[in-house]
């Protein structure tokens, strides 16, 4: 089956995972091209890449070069206007990338032949076209699978990757008030691309640079910054770390970062709501809770005490793993032939 991937979010080929942090979407994409390309399909991606290349099975081409004909399923990322340019006869796919504020709040557009969601939770969000979805959970990234089990009682460090606008100022505020001061030495490894720029000197947004300065006078409270990392070193991190701290939204579609600390074999805290409840087993690979104080109490927990932090990592390893691209492969493959 010929298959086309269109994107227009930024510059990326199959190179980028392997040697950059990407976000969920974007890496989602790639990782995806390339099990369907294992699979046996002539899989083709049209994006921003800065040249034309092939790399793992997948041809990659940049939007703004001519484009090639012919495919069965077109397959757009995020924007329905990129399904415009999908060949005739083609199968107009619309993967949603989004998750709106609560149940029922939005619409779909016309013009689409199927849309594809990342969970029950963010399809629950939308209001009508939901009869012409299917739900397709994503992968985890090889880097993870690949991992190795954690192979100790690790030192107190907890990491995010919670966005700076997106929960990190609670974040913080809780570890200053009530998980740091229960656990000397604890550390909070924040992985924030805006923050660790801020950390090299560069410029920062005016609404963050309060943020900025708090995170900088936390130092002496085990706060780091640090440059999120291609995934075979996070995948390393994650093995490294007690717990993975993620307030997460209703607004989140997929958690990915969660997706992947579970995999490799990290507990993890979020509040019971959103893509979280789709992500940790409750009480087995980590916590669901309710308020502050359960999270606080949960975070101590995975920190310092060794039994709590055994049981819940080891579940993370047996039995978060369970998702590989090809099974997504999968359900896009039963997209065409009518089984999904």
């Amino acid at each position: 089956m010929k298959i086309l991937f269109v994107d227009d979010s930024f510059a990326f080929d199959g190179y980028t995972p392997r040697n950059d942090a990407m976000g969920g979407v974007q890496k989602g994409l790639v990782y995806l091209a390339e099990a369907l390309a294992r699979r046996g399909h002539d899989v083709r991606v049209r994006n921003r890449c800065r040249h034309s290349l092939a790399f793992r099975g997948v041809r990659w081409q940049n939007l703004d070069e001519e484009a090639q004909d012919g495919a069965e399923l077109a397959v757009a990322l995020r924007h329905p206007r990129l399904l415009e340019a999908a060949p005739a006869g083609a199968m107009r796919v619309l993967w949603v990338a989004d998750c709106l504020d609560g149940p029922a709040q939005g619409t779909l557009p016309d013009g689409v032949d199927c849309f594809v969601f990342m969970g029950e939770h963010q399809r629950s969000t939308w209001q009508t076209g939901t009869e012409r979805a299917a739900t397709i959970p994503p992968g985890i990234a090889p880097a993870y699978l690949e991992a190795e089990p954690p192979a100790g009682f690790w030192p107190p460090r907890a990491v995010t990757t919670t966005h700076p606008r997106a929960g990190l100022r609670w974040l913080l505020d809780l570890w200053l008030e009530k998980i740091r001061p229960m656990i000397d030495g604890a550390e909070l490894h924040i992985f924030s691309g805006l923050l660790a720029r801020a950390a090299a000197g560069k410029t920062v947004d005016n609404d963050l640079r309060p943020l900025w300065r708090d995170v900088e006078a936390a130092a002496g409270s085990g706060v780091i910054v640090r440059r999120p990392l291609p995934d075979a070193d996070m995948a390393r991190e994650f093995r490294h770390a007690r717990v993975h701290l993620h307030p997460g939204s209703v607004r989140e579609a997929y958690a990915a970062t969660l997706a992947e600390s579970q995999a490799a074999g990290c507990p993890g805290v979020s509040f019971r709501q959103g893509a979280s409840t789709e992500r940790i087993r409750d009480s087995r690979s980590g916590f669901l809770v309710p308020d502050d104080a359960a999270f606080a109490n949960c975070a101590v927990l995975c920190l310092k005490e060794d039994i709590v932090y055994r049981g819940r990592s080891r579940d993370a390893f047996q039995l978060q793993r369970d998702r590989s691209w090809d099974d997504a492969a999968a359900g896009f493959e039963a997209l065409v032939d009518g089984s999904a």
